[in-house]
This record gives structure tokens, sequence and C-alpha cells, in this order.
């Protein structure tokens, strides 16, 4: 089983497993920031060529920018808010969007993303067993997105419940590299390498690029391979050098 957070990532992160995987799990549809974009997703996952996609329609909190990716701070939901990204942007943006009378568009923001993570859990909970192997978002959020970050913590919530086989994916940037190195093992476990199915993957791009709301690089490229390691239980307590698994390496 591959559980994704946003339609498209279960194909830029997991694009050598998807074939073969018996259900893709996918969490989110609606994000407040662009109206239209849950239907236009509806429309994409409909010709996904995949026979077995549950799609959750979560809605987005909106969370991506802001935690301090710089010292990131974890939360029993994912990752801490900072004051500074709660500020910005994303704040004028839903101020415009929420009844005056309405809680500080801050704290909106923070308490949705806290509720997705427990609906994400008891959603999750009864599609899942302990005979499974189960992929998704590495802990680090591939380029460091809080979602993805909220993602794993979620799944790996119940692998501790149920016991299930959690593997994690292998992607990284300069901009989650302090929170991946934050899981970094002087004896690392060991990992899977399988070729990327990029023939495949454009197939399911392209149903996202029909529907116009292909989230991610126009001119993306798969690397050819990608490595999958059984998932730590949480960040390494063991000082100095480390290592973790071979990495997909690129930059925002």
């Amino acid at each position: 089983m591959i559980v994704a957070a946003h339609p498209d990532d279960e194909i830029l992160w997991f694009s050598s497993i998807m074939q073969q995987a018996r259900q893709v799990i996918i969490l989110y549809r609606d994000f407040w920031a662009v109206p239209d974009l849950g239907n236009k997703r509806a429309a994409a996952i409909a010709n996904l060529p995949h026979d077995n996609v549950t799609w959750l329609e979560l809605a987005e909190a909106g969370s991506y920018g802001c935690a301090d990716w710089t010292s990131p701070e974890m939360s029993e939901t994912g990752l801490a808010f900072t004051a500074t990204a709660t500020m910005r942007d994303i704040k004028s943006m839903v101020k415009k969007m929420v009844p005056a009378d309405s809680p500080a568009p801050a704290a909106r923001l923070a308490q949705a993303y806290n509720d997705n993570f427990f609906t994400i859990v008891e959603r999750l909970r009864p599609m899942l067993s302990e005979d499974m192997n189960v992929f998704t978002h590495n802990p680090w959020g591939e380029y460091g997105h809080e979602d993805h970050v909220q993602c794993f913590r979620a799944v790996d919530r119940l692998r501790q419940e149920i016991g299930f086989k959690l593997w994690m994916s292998n992607y990284c940037t300069e901009r989650s590299l302090p929170l991946a190195m934050t899981y970094f093992q002087r004896t690392p476990g060991p990992f899977i390498r399988l070729p990327a199915d990029v023939e495949y993957a454009q197939r399911v791009a392209q149903a996202y690029v029909d529907a116009d709301c292909w989230t991610w690089i126009d001119d993306w490229d798969w690397f050819e391979d990608e490595c999958f390691m059984e998932a730590p239980a949480g960040p390494s307590s063991a000082p100095g050098q480390g290592r973790l698994f071979p990495l997909n390496f690129f930059s925002m």
C-alpha cells in the first residue's frame, strides 16, 4: 500500500512501486487558496491508470512554509509552526476567506493542521493490518512539506499500534536536509533499490496535466531509481558521524 498526502505525490515519490501497489491512498482534496483545485483533482484521479485508488478527500490546512526548516521542531501532530510563518502570506490569504469574527487566521491554520493528524489516523486505521508493507513519505517530507511530515507521523503512529512494515521514500532537498540529518544512524538499516517506472509515471502525470492540477515542476525528470528503507522509530540519539541510505537529492 502507498499512502500519499496530495494528489500527484503518489507518482512523484513512488513511481517505482505505484503500478505494483495493491492500493494507493491519497489524503487531500481541497485547498482554500485554490478554490477549484478539488474538482480538478477529482477529474484527474478518475482517470488514473490504477485500479484501486482510495481518496480520503481531506481539506489541506495550508501548512507549507509554516515550520522553521533551518531548526525544525517536532510536535505531536507533525512540525511546530513559527510565528513568522503564520504572520506572512498565508495569514493575509486566509484573512480574505473567513468571517471577521472568526478566530485569528494563524490559530485556524494550526488547528486545522492538528485536526488533520487525528482524522488521518482514524480514517486509515481500519484500512491497515499487521501483514502489510506500507510505503509513505519520509519523516523530513521529501523537499520539506509539513503535510508530508504529518502524513509520515500519522502512519508511523499506526505502525506502532498495528505492527505493519513501514517503508519511507529517499527524496531530499537542501531545505529538508537539517531534519533528515536527525535520522542519520551509525549503523543504517538495509534498503531496497528499484528502477523508476518512468513511462508509467508520465501516464499518471498526464492525467493531472490534462485536469490542470499538476502541482509540480513542469519539466520534472524522474530519477533512474528509488530506494526505500524501513522507517526508523524516531530521530537518532547517536551523536556525530552518521549515515542513512542513498538519497535522491534535488534542489528547489
